[in-house]
């Protein structure tokens, strides 16, 4: 049993590893002013980005049991701008707290490297050359405190980087070519504002392949009328939308469900890429990434239920024993080489329509 509890520990460690899970109960107590600002970053500088598909990074690399997939971005016809979740979890000193990370925190962007970057971004570079910023990311209390007015600094700050950033990639990297926007978490928060900005109804809609916005994490998660004209994608291969889901646990509302109007977000399903309510089986599911960046056959099912994306207990040994109700970290992990699939198709039927 002691040897069961120790392996199920370890897949849950990676399940939920996409992201590290905050322990801040300390500092919801707790009222902040807003504090020390990290230095800016300059994009100019290599060290200020996660991913670039020039430089070798967690993104390049290829899930352990996946020998058939390989990095393509040296040969990708497409660009992936994506935005990292919030990795900003640090329990403050006593009598200190910063809103906002320094990307200079080199403890803080190896975390970053080896979650996130590796678990989510490397979804895509089997279509599409991956480019993911540093960027000074709001702390995980600005995501519970009630103050609005600091959380509110915090989330524009984080965002006038990752603009920055994105500013950066259009006039150095990008050269005229399609772009997919993917985000999770705090970064699909601030991936809807680039879309917002720079794409819904701009000229370079155009060059706009799809949003994956996964994991919203704001109050009103993504609405169908989110956009002018970017709108919720009906089937597997159509461009220019978007899809958008948050994973929880068969039978589980979440708190705030009738108040924050989830039952009215986008919700797609990832295994079928449609919006409908039909039950997914794990069979349609072409593999998710575990403990150790492994990749694991058919790790989970999934259906869409009044806004929300539910899922029965990961196919896993010992799944008897989780007791998890919110699969927020797992969002990518669970539909990994789905999701990797999904975005090749949608590379290739934009191409075609070109």
């Amino acid at each position: 049993m002691n040897k069961l509890k120790f392996r199920l520990l370890g897949v849950i460690g990676l399940i939920l590893g996409a992201v590290t899970v905050c322990t801040a109960q300390v500092i919801l107590q707790n009222s902040y002013g807003f504090g020390k600002i990290p230095t800016a970053p300059e994009y100019e500088n290599l060290d200020n980005w996660a991913a670039l598909p020039t430089k070798k990074d967690a993104a390049d690399n290829i899930p352990h049991k996946a020998d058939d997939l390989k990095d393509e971005q040296a040969t990708a016809k497409a660009d992936v701008f994506f935005v990292h979740p919030t990795i900003y979890t640090n329990r403050p000193a006593e009598g200190t707290f910063e809103w906002n990370a320094d990307v200079n925190d080199a403890e803080l962007n190896r975390r970053v490297d080896e979650s996130t970057i590796l678990n989510q971004a490397s979804v895509f570079n089997g279509s599409c050359r991956v480019y993911a910023p540093r960027y000074r990311q709001a702390h995980y209390y600005s995501f519970v405190t009630r103050n609005q007015e600091d959380r509110q600094k915090a989330l524009d700050l984080a965002y006038l980087d990752v603009k920055a950033a994105f500013q950066h990639y259009l006039s150095h990297y990008n050269q005229g070519r399609p772009i997919v926007i993917a985000g999770h978490s705090q970064g699909t928060h601030h991936a809807k504002r680039l879309l917002k900005e720079f794409f819904d109804g701009k000229p370079l809609q155009q060059q706009l392949i799809f949003a994956y916005l996964v994991g919203d994490i704001t109050d009103i998660p993504t609405q169908p009328n989110e956009f002018q004209q970017i709108k919720p994608a009906q089937t597997p291969d159509e461009t220019g939308g978007f899809a958008a889901w948050r994973t929880y646990q068969k039978g589980f509302f979440p708190e705030k469900y009738q108040t924050n109007n989830f039952q009215t977000s986008v919700c797609t399903n990832p295994l079928t890429w449609v919006l409908n309510e039909e039950y997914a089986s794990k069979k349609l599911n072409k593999g998710g990434v575990g403990l150790k960046y492994t990749f694991h056959p058919q790790l989970a099912d999934a259906q869409v239920h009044k806004g929300l994306l539910w899922i029965n207990k990961p196919y896993v040994r010992g799944r008897i024993f989780l007791k998890t109700k919110v699969w927020h970290t797992a969002d990518i992990n669970l539909f990994w080489q789905s999701i990797r699939e999904n975005v090749a198709l949608r590379v290739e039927s934009f191409l075609k329509k070109q």
